[in-house]
């Protein structure tokens, strides 16, 4: 008979129950429930992943795996927002609390908006519990390298090749394109399975909150343990400086961004609970922290072996698998600002073989790119780049032989003239506000 699950808006307590792991299967499981509903468990594979042979590893995989459960457990404390948090298991000390205070709090700030709820009214951690010691850790000097099938961490993977590092790309899930696209690369890919608790669609049928939650956050949490696993000093993402600008502004300036989990903010967070909580010897950092995304693109744009089999549309990325045919939906942010970078630096007949059709020539897309640029209406909840780039951008098109009499050049260039638009030279000149490894900037930087 199936169970009915209860509304867990109404519970008045969420728990995080146990976590544990099973290195015959490279198996965790993670336990999360509401009052005394049934226990909702989550589990992550790892595949051909070793038991670390010394302690210190051993130790520190378990308090990274306590970091996980407590990072991933934001996935199912939003289907109710409960005001009372308890654990089964570690409690936090004072400067874990604080950070999944902000994570839980940042990284739900769309889905507050969305919901129209007051997620920092409902939020408490407490924090009583012992502070971890971290372990002193001895990692082979390779990167372990998030992929998502996009421009960013392809860019980003080139770039650690170029410098000579030893790198493996890992994803989270079974998308094929983020296989062809390493496999373009010329490199094994290792896929960590996630499967959210089952019990979670019930959950959701039953009334629960849904909404965005920080992916990057709680992939991040899974990476660290798979470096520990398998032996890497460094994991590596590809989040650009862009991500820092928020999304919208509420009434009373409180910023809320789509893109928290790949912020600096977020990043240097992280890091500091990793070296306090894990190892100080384990670095966490964006490769492309430096840059914008017009910046990204730039060197995309000279990657040509990638350009027939990436894609940045999102519609790809579904946890149940990709909601399109072929790779771009060409009706969404995503798409058009990348049609829209992508015209910077390629002519119309190479952009439109790249996502199969001109979006720039398409009158019914000019409002989707007036969002973009911020023009009468809110940015949307995507991850692209700064409002600042997309007036840009268009701006130098419309400067453009090529582009100039592309219907959305044409409809949008003259409301350009009532805004501010960045210089493209500040926009491409990298900044030095990032947290890579001194070594490998000096590696990066002889390869200029």
């Amino acid at each position: 008979m199936k169970q009915t699950m209860p509304d867990p808006r109404l519970a008045t307590r969420f728990r995080f129950v146990s976590r544990a792991y099973d290195p015959v299967l490279g198996e965790i499981q993670l336990g999360y429930r509401f009052d005394s509903g049934p226990d909702l468990i989550e589990r992550i594979r790892f595949p051909h992943a070793p038991w670390p042979p010394e302690a210190s590893r051993q130790a520190a995989f378990e308090q990274s795996l306590t970091l996980l459960h407590l990072v991933a457990g934001i996935s199912y404390y939003k289907a109710g927002l409960s005001r009372e948090i308890g654990f089964g298991q570690r409690v936090p000390d004072s400067e874990l609390a604080e950070f999944l205070g902000e994570l839980y709090v940042q990284g739900l700030g769309e889905f507050a908006y969305v919901n129209q709820l007051d997620v920092r009214e409902r939020v408490r951690f407490c924090a009583d519990g012992a502070r971890w010691p971290p372990q002193p850790l001895i990692l082979p000097g390779r990167a372990l390298v998030a992929m998502g099938g996009g421009k960013d961490s392809l860019v980003g993977l080139h770039m650690l090749q170029d410098a000579g590092l030893d790198v493996l790309p890992v994803c989270i899930g079974s998308s094929p394109l983020i296989g062809e696209t390493v496999k373009v690369a010329k490199l094994p890919l290792i896929r960590i399975e996630r499967s959210l608790a089952p019990e979670l669609a019930g959950v959701n049928q039953a009334g629960a909150w849904n909404g965005h939650v920080p992916v990057t956050a709680i992939n991040s949490a899974i990476l660290l343990c798979a470096a520990i696993l398998y032996g890497y000093r460094y994991i590596v993402f590809s989040n650009e400086r862009s991500a820092d600008e928020a999304t919208l502004a509420l009434a009373d300036g409180t910023p809320v961004n789509h893109q928290y989990s790949k912020s600096s903010a977020f990043e240097a967070a992280f890091r500091a609970v990793i070296s306090s909580h894990v190892s100080p010897d384990i670095e966490y950092f964006s490769i492309l922290r430096p840059y914008s995304e017009l910046e990204i693109v730039r060197r995309f744009c000279k990657l040509t072996d990638f350009h027939p089999v990436y894609s940045s549309c999102n519609r790809n990325f579904h946890i149940g698998g990709s909601k399109i045919d072929g790779r771009w939906c060409r009706d969404c942010p995503k798409c058009r600002f990348a049609a829209l970078s992508l015209a910077l630096f390629l002519p119309p007949a190479e952009v439109t073989a790249i996502l199969g059709d001109d979006l720039l020539a398409r009158d019914d897309q000019a409002d989707g790119f007036r969002a973009l640029c911020g023009l009468g209406r809110n940015k949307p909840f995507e991850c692209v780049g700064e409002a600042g780039e997309s007036r840009a951008a268009l701006a130098a098109l419309a400067n453009d032989d090529q582009w100039r009499r592309h219907a959305v050049v044409r409809a949008i260039a003259p409301e350009l003239e009532a805004v501010k638009i960045p210089k493209m030279k500040d926009l491409l000149r990298p900044s030095s506000q990032h947290s890579i490894p001194r070594s490998i900037m000096k590696r990066l930087q002889k390869r200029k």
